[in-house]
């Protein structure tokens, strides 16, 4: 094969981890002016960036024929800088300026370590190619990604150490829980086997438009407890 084609999946995949490392740049400013938001927005703009590039980098490797070893270790790494340091990140800065107890934003550090477990989990464990057993680390930073836009909001309660903690810890237990969860990947199109991502996605829109960024952590509870509904139906 063309190198050069063979490597436009490793391209777009390296887009991953560039967007995510400005991701971590811009959380670690805070609630700072930058480009017209508050720092900690673009981060969030960001990883939503380094997600396209995480489902782009598939797609092209599945059209080009293009599959690698290269390729899968190359996207796991970028996938804990996207979706584990920079969610981390975000949460580390915000929690800081809020003026909480002292180890409470180093708590987060949690979330990357845990990222990396189910990351190396995933590469070794053949039978996640149509769904996953855990929550997909992209999830978690959708997740966090909207806890952090409902604590901002002056939802104040959310970075209350008895709230904060045992969410992080459910959270970081979700991403290595031996529990079924459905992909968005899609091989048959019939109803009956899309109507869980079909849900999903009508709950996003209604969640989105509803709740603002803050929606995003609801999506994320909705996708949990309908993986968990439709267990019996996944795989």
């Amino acid at each position: 094969m063309n190198p050069i084609v063979r490597n436009i999946p490793n391209t777009i995949t390296c887009i991953n981890i560039l967007s995510g490392c400005v991701a971590i740049v811009a959380a670690s400013k805070g609630t700072q002016p930058l480009w017209g938001l508050q720092a900690f927005q673009w981060a969030f703009i960001f990883i939503a960036i380094g997600a396209v590039a995480d489902f782009l980098d598939g797609f092209a490797a599945r059209a080009l024929h293009a599959y690698s070893n290269l390729g899968k270790e190359l996207d796991s790494l970028c996938d804990l800088v996207t979706f584990g340091v920079a969610p981390a990140m975000i949460m580390f800065h915000l929690l800081e300026g809020m003026g909480v107890a002292a180890w409470m934003p180093w708590a987060t550090l949690l979330i990357p370590i845990s990222g990396a477990v189910r990351l190396a989990r995933f590469n070794i464990d053949t039978r996640q190619t149509t769904y996953f057993i855990g929550m997909p680390i992209p999830a978690n930073a959708i997740f966090w990604i909207g806890y952090a836009a409902t604590m901002t909001a002056g939802v104040g309660a959310f970075s209350e150490w008895y709230i904060f903690l045992p969410i992080l810890i459910i959270e970081c237990w979700l991403m290595n829980a031996p529990m079924k969860m459905f992909s968005l990947k899609i091989k048959d199109f019939s109803l009956k086997k899309i109507a869980p991502q079909l849900m999903l996605v009508a709950a996003a829109i209604i969640l989105c438009i509803t709740l603002g960024v803050g929606g995003l952590m609801w999506l994320m509870l909705f996708y949990i407890v309908l993986s968990v509904i439709c267990s019996n139906k996944i795989g």
